[in-house]
């Protein structure tokens, strides 16, 4: 049985991030740029997987603790309260997804201490407000199983039913891993109708396999009485959260390599509609844009880059150390 807790309604601004991922540069980062906007904790959602990956898991935990804000558990969260031996994310054993799993899990298992499994532990695995008229759930993977991958590519219907599950107008999910939008129904895609919508707010603990270090997080706005929402990047000292990682050779230097290229290690998790857009920097309004299937599936839709693999192996060679241009999309 998931653990729900309910927030009420909310008004103004609310940020929403996924996966801090032991990064605590990007978070403390985050809070900074909250802070900036005027945005109190009451108001920001964080949607689980705050340890794991990185160099600092107890001090992300202890930062989002001390901020105030709402927070959810993620597969992560419940397999460290547990006591359980991995992630619980179901990479093929074997995998280069499993291999690294087994360090960085071990590692924040490792270095997560009673305080933080006692606030983990009190987590629940869904919040729910009312916003702008809307029901709004914000879950880490799915309704039926937490740990499941959703993603834009993700069948309609599939997340439709999901919608209908976690009984929702709006569902924000995460685990992912990557920021995307889609109305799920046929006609009438905007703000101001009843559509159900599925939003994910992407991770700020790495980067979206999009060739630059930046990453993401979600704010919803109803300024205008409708419910909106808008994607932002996060820029942070990627290169700090780099070298703790290296400092310590007990987490896998690939990820930490991830949080200077932005590419990731492999994509064996991914669906081919997703892995095809590799190294193509995000930009904030294609990723609104995309909410709408007509963009998605139109030749607008922005292309993959022609050779895919080429360009990953450069990454990997060290050949392309970063995209400049592309940071300050």
């Amino acid at each position: 049985m998931m653990k729900e807790r309910k927030l009420g309604a909310l008004t103004g601004p609310v940020l929403i991030f996924g996966g801090a991922y032991s990064n605590f540069d990007a978070l403390r980062a985050l809070r900074k740029e909250a802070e900036l906007r005027g945005i109190p904790p009451e108001n920001v959602v964080c949607c689980g997987d705050t340890p794991g990956y990185c160099a600092e898991p107890q001090e992300c935990l202890d930062l989002i603790e001390d901020w105030g804000i709402h927070a959810i558990a993620g597969n992560v969260e419940t397999n460290l309260v547990n006591g359980t031996d991995d992630c619980g994310c179901g990479f093929g054993d074997g995998s280069r997804c499993d291999m690294f799993a087994k360090l960085w899990y071990t590692y924040a298992a490792k270095n997560v201490s009673p305080k933080g499994l006692d606030y983990m532990a009190q987590l629940p695995d869904i919040l729910r407000f009312e916003y702008a008229g809307k029901k709004v759930a914000v879950l880490h993977g799915a309704p039926r199983n937490q740990s499941e991958f959703v993603w834009r590519s993700t069948d309609t219907a599939l997340k439709a039913q999901f919608c209908a599950d976690a009984g929702a107008e709006v569902v924000v999910g995460g685990h992912c891993g990557l920021p995307f939008a889609e109305y799920l129904n046929d006609d009438n895609r905007q703000p101001t109708t009843d559509n159900l919508l599925w939003l994910n707010a992407g991770v700020i603990g790495m980067p979206a396999n999009d060739g630059t270090p930046r990453t993401w997080f979600l704010i919803l706005n109803d300024e205008a009485g409708n419910f909106d929402f808008d994607f932002h990047p996060l820029t942070y000292d990627h290169r700090a959260a780099k070298a703790k990682m290296i400092d310590d050779r007990r987490l896998p230097v690939a990820y930490a390599a991830t949080l200077t290229t932005g590419i990731w290690d492999n994509t064996e998790i991914m669906p081919p509609a997703e892995e095809k857009r590799e190294g193509i920097p995000l930009i904030s309004s294609t990723i609104r844009g995309e909410a709408d299937p007509a963009f998605y599936n139109s030749a607008q839709h922005p292309a993959a880059p022609p050779e895919k693999a080429s360009f990953r192996q450069k990454i990997k060679l060290g050949k392309i150390k970063n995209q400049p241009s592309a940071m300050n999309n």
